[in-house]
């Protein structure tokens, strides 16, 4: 900001005036409420409406704004989805998501002609050589080296053509080494994926079922490669050797109806908190976990045997010592008895209704929860937010629907949602389906069933003119 003229930023160029737009708010019994809102030329000002900023930044030197391609006067999604409900083959539809531009897009597809792909639609910015913080944090906006250069051509965003079979695609990295163009750093690991690809590539022919059977895999691969040092552990809790018990033949399968995997997920946090906070700080910490597991962190320094990040203690102390923490957590919450602990009463799937689940009167109305499988690195999906104090294992990020379409026969497709099909509460059809999606059953997808249990003919006033 000038400190001549707060109404002035800094730009490459000098100083530039913000742009202001002045919303009123009427509130009823009271005097309106006026809002001037700021711009620069990246965006809008998003440190005027977030007070947490003013944690981090001077805000009479420093504005924090927005740079979003989705907020661009050239944006034709629209366009895109005229143009992809039109299509009549895979190449057709992503001729058609040229056109689409924010957010990007992971978009997978396939046609009764036999031809799959999967490509990243959608705008990412260009960036300079120079640019050595790539989007990562907030850049100096008065610094012409962090500005978009423009986009990435649409025939060069990534793609896959399926020349091994078969696509798949979950959140992993999808560029090459050799990939020209920076996307992105936060990438998920690529557990899931890998997961994936050994359940396709294990069956020579695939059909509906063993396609419903991926739907349904709970093999956490993360957590096959983090067992080992848990169950090493030795730990003087009182009840370490009844939880190494229930660890016994323990194969990462995350299981709602067992111990293992609660004991697993509690000892991964207790670990990530004694690792990781005594380095970068508890604020920083708070802020970042959940976000972040540093999941990949544990990985290292475990397998590195790594006496710094482990000091002052050794690393199977470390490891101890968190098993223990998570021992006292669990049997406070769960009783005395690892073998009657279960992984389903801790993580649940939790659908909160905006905003009645923030009302405890009218929450258990409202939000639908149900004890679930997974975890964030199994392909059934169960991302929990660990540093979420009021329930740091509950199921908060799954699949919202899961459909196998059979192109052979369209009305042999199965789909299921989370709750239901209804957004009345008090509907029947409000949450039926999260017990059947729970256990990844599936209802049918057809255009025309057996029967119809209601039947509405609109008839045209043909005397209207």
């Amino acid at each position: 900001i000038n400190p001549a003229d707060p109404t002035q930023y800094r730009t490459p160029d000098g100083w530039a005036p913000f742009t202001v737009r002045n919303e009123t708010i009427r509130v009823k019994g009271e005097a309106d409420v006026k809002v001037p809102l700021r711009s620069t030329r990246h965006g809008p000002v998003l440190s005027d409406a977030q007070k947490s900023h003013a944690e981090v930044l001077d805000l009479g030197k420093y504005v924090l704004a927005l740079r979003w391609s989705a907020l661009d006067d050239d944006n034709q999604t629209v366009v895109a989805g005229f143009k992809t409900n039109q299509s009549k083959s895979v190449d057709e539809l992503f001729a058609g998501l040229a056109h689409y531009h924010s957010p990007m897009q992971s978009v997978v597809a396939a046609d009764d002609q036999g031809t799959i792909r999967f490509k990243a639609a959608g705008r990412a910015p260009l960036r300079d050589a120079a640019n050595d913080i790539r989007g990562v944090a907030p850049s100096p906006g008065w610094d012409a080296r962090y500005d978009w250069k423009g986009w990435i051509p649409y025939d060069q965003t990534p793609q896959d053509d399926g020349s091994k079979g078969w696509i798949a695609t979950a959140n992993q990295r999808v560029t090459a080494p050799d990939y020209p163009h920076f996307l992105t750093q936060d990438w998920a690991l690529p557990y899931r994926y890998d997961r994936i690809a050994q359940l396709i590539e294990a069956t020579p022919k695939h059909d509906a079922a063993s396609m419903q059977a991926i739907h349904r895999d709970i093999t956490s691969l993360a957590a096959r490669r983090l067992l080992p040092y848990l169950q090493q552990a030795q730990s003087s809790h009182a009840l370490a050797a009844a939880a190494q018990k229930q660890l016994l033949g323990f194969d990462g399968l995350m299981d709602a109806n067992k111990p293992a995997p609660l004991i697993f997920a509690a000892w991964t946090d207790e670990l990530a908190r004694g690792l990781i906070v005594p380095r970068i700080g508890e604020d920083r910490f708070t802020a970042t976990y959940g976000k972040r597991d540093y999941r990949a962190a544990l990985e290292g320094i475990l397998e590195r045997n790594d006496t710094w990040w482990c000091q002052p203690a050794t690393c199977a102390e470390q490891s101890a010592a968190a098993l223990g923490r998570a021992l006292d957590r669990l049997q406070a919450a769960y009783g005395a008895d690892p073998a009657q602990w279960r992984w389903g009463a801790a993580h649940p799937a939790l659908s909160v209704h905006r905003p009645f689940g923030n009302v405890p009167a009218l929450a258990r109305f409202f939000d639908v929860s149900v004890p679930s499988h997974g975890d964030g690195y199994t392909v059934n999906v169960g991302q929990y937010n660990a540093g979420e104090a009021s329930g740091p294992f509950v199921n908060r990020h799954a699949a919202s629907l899961r459909a196998v379409y059979d192109l052979a026969d369209l009305e042999q497709s199965r789909f299921i949602y989370q709750t239901g099909q209804s957004g009345l509460v008090f509907s029947p059809r409000y949450r039926d389906m999260s017990a059947t999606w729970a256990a990844t059953g599936y209802r049918a997808l057809q255009r025309e069933p057996a029967r119809w249990v209601h039947t509405l003919t609109l008839t045209p006033d043909t005397a209207a003119k």
